[in-house]
């Protein structure tokens, strides 16, 4: 029987997959800013492949801490993500509604990456590998940041004009009139919060 793995080994492969997925980003991203309506959309995306690019080199510079061979383990996950995304941009959509649905597909690539750092930062500081969860860190809070200006983007004015544009019948007095829906969720909260 073979040797078990350690929590060690498995932070190894979810370097590796990070690494890859994040040079899996960095042929997404310029696609993504070239679909881009928007000029601060593009903006954001343009600027997010800067980071990404960084936090390729500062996963580089965990394997060399580590003593590990630099190399990419296949990501299926952001390879899905990023196909759903490419799917997206194939689709005829009106300008603004292109816009908000790149903003979904980016934000699920940065909510993923959000997942897989917050595990690698929590893993790295347990095995006392200070200096590979503070830089991982800072790629977390890097991909927090990218998550918060595409949800601006889309809240201060993408959405709106995207809904606009699939509703231009509506009056704004009735819009501003409807009343909010409540969610399983926020029901089950505001009973807890109750208590």
């Amino acid at each position: 029987m073979a040797d078990a793995g350690t929590l060690h080994d498995a932070f190894v492969d979810e370097l590796r997959d990070a690494y890859d997925a994040e040079k899996q980003l960095t042929k997404a991203l310029p696609k993504l800013a070239k679909a881009a309506r928007s000029p601060d959309l593009r903006a954001a995306f343009e600027a997010h492949l800067d980071e990404t690019r960084g936090q390729i080199v500062r996963l580089e510079q965990i394997f060399a801490n580590l003593g590990e061979k630099v190399r990419g383990k296949h990501c299926d996950g952001i390879a899905g993500i990023i196909e759903e995304g490419k799917a997206v941009m194939e689709e005829g959509f009106d300008e603004a509604t292109m816009d908000a649905c790149l903003i979904a597909a980016g934000q699920r690539a940065e909510h993923y990456e959000m997942a897989a750092y917050g595990t690698m930062v929590a893993w790295a500081r347990a095995m006392g590998h200070a200096e590979a969860a503070d830089l991982l860190q800072e790629t977390l809070d890097e991909e927090k940041a990218a998550d918060e200006t595409l949800s601006s983007l889309a809240e201060d004015g993408i959405n709106d004009e995207a809904a606009s544009a699939a509703h231009p019948d509506e009056d704004e007095d009735d819009a501003e009139v409807a009343v909010p829906v409540r969610t399983a969720f926020q029901s089950t909260s505001a009973k807890s919060s109750r208590r």
